[in-house]
């Protein structure tokens, strides 16, 4: 029986029908697979560490004017304009910035290298889920008194090409100042307690020198007991940077934002949907050598209508005689699928050694999305195939 199929099948059978399914439906699962692997691959660059694409934040401060510094007008957000900047639509989440209300200095000195630096300064606290440096060593050790420490890398930037570059001092890595440990003194409330500093990273989102929430919690309670730490900026996580009422809605409040962070977001947003059209271009592309496929397939079988008829009627089950239909599109599909998961590692190969030599830190994992996703599509084409296949063949049957 199913040699008699299978010569009626080969007899009809379009090789250039069958070639066109092949390449258009290999060509969108590579399209899919490897956007799917390639965004998958360097996701962690984009959210592990001080990313500029992780999420789409904007720092809300308001603007201070010549009329509003002599009059003493104060510039912090009150607890109902945060909760309005909450209720908004364009809105995600606000994290506050909590000042220290206390006085703080720090040395810090090298004596191998010939450094040896004091100063004052301040400190200030965002909620943890803004920082956007690993979180490991982001907590205060309260039995070594050691407070981790987060700081702009701009600040870095200007010591190593400004100050030390006109005083020929050394300069320091990232790597360097991560050993350095700094001596702070915290005063306040008639009190004044040491404490050690170790810098746990660098940020380019935050423009301050970021201490963890709890131990700012726990100072300001300590050492500016009584007093109320009210925010002078706030930071914003919003759907989607290029939407016009963010801008809208900051003019009318007169408020600004800090840097290029609207800039930032937008590029961020237009990656994403760049990905998402080269994810919907490959999906369109697998959908229409499904289509092509099945229109082969209606092609054979209505040219072989009368003779799949007759076995039919001497007792063949519809079962019997779609299977070598069945076969020849799952065969099909597999192919694609094999070739398409060995395309996707022989081009990452290339992509991933280029990467690497940009962020040495990079892990090539194994490409599991690529091939979880081929499955599924493999499965699901597979599977509307053969049901199509098994209901046309059913509807020869219940005509003849």
């Amino acid at each position: 029986m199913n040699r008699l199929v299978w010569k009626l099948l080969r007899r009809h059978i379009s090789i250039g029908q069958l070639t066109g399914f092949f390449l258009a439906n290999l060509f969108g699962m590579i399209i899919v697979l490897l956007s799917i692997q390639f965004y998958r691959d360097v996701l962690p660059i984009f959210t592990q560490g001080d990313s500029f694409i992780k999420k789409d934040y904007i720092i809300a401060t308001k603007k201070i004017s010549t009329l509003g510094s002599f009059t003493g007008k104060s510039n912090n957000f009150t607890k109902d304009e945060i909760k309005e900047l909450e209720a908004q639509p364009f809105t995600k989440g606000v994290g506050v910035f909590t000042p220290s209300m206390f006085k703080v200095s720090a040395g810090l000195g090298m004596q191998e290298a010939g450094i040896q630096l004091s100063t004052e300064m301040f400190f200030e606290s965002v909620p943890d889920e803004y920082v956007d440096v690993n979180l490991d060593k982001w907590h205060f050790d309260e039995n070594t008194h050691t407070i981790p420490i987060i700081i702009p890398r701009n600040y870095l930037n200007l010591y190593n090409f400004g100050f030390a570059q006109s005083r020929s001092l050394p300069k320091l890595s990232e790597g360097l100042m991560s050993l350095i440990q700094m001596d702070i003194m915290i005063r306040g409330n008639d009190r004044v307690e040491q404490y050690k500093g170790n810098i746990v990273g660098f940020s380019n989102r935050l423009n301050t020198i970021l201490v963890p929430q709890s131990f700012m919690d726990v100072a300001n309670e300590t050492f500016a007991q009584g007093k109320e730490a009210h925010p002078s900026r706030l930071i914003v996580e919003v759907n989607n940077p290029t939407d016009a009422a963010i801008a809208n809605y900051f003019r009318t409040n007169n408020y600004e934002t800090e840097g290029d962070n609207l800039d930032a977001g937008k590029t961020t947003y237009f990656l994403r949907l760049i990905t998402g059209i080269v994810i919907g271009v490959g999906m369109f592309i697998s959908i229409l050598s499904f289509y092509i496929l099945m229109l082969s397939i209606f092609l054979l079988l209505q040219k072989n209508t009368v003779k799949l008829e007759n076995l039919l009627l001497i007792g063949y089950s519809p079962a019997r005689v779609a299977l070598p239909y069945c076969i020849l599109t799952a065969g099909l599909n597999i192919l694609v699928l094999l070739l398409s998961i060995g395309g996707i590692c022989w081009i990452r190969s290339y992509y991933m050694e280029m990467i690497r030599n940009l962020f040495p830190q990079l892990e090539a994992g194994f490409p599991l999305p690529c091939i979880l996703t081929g499955c599924i599509l493999f499965l699901t084409v597979s599977l509307l195939n053969i049901i199509t296949i098994r209901r046309k063949i059913i509807n020869i049957w219940r005509a003849s």
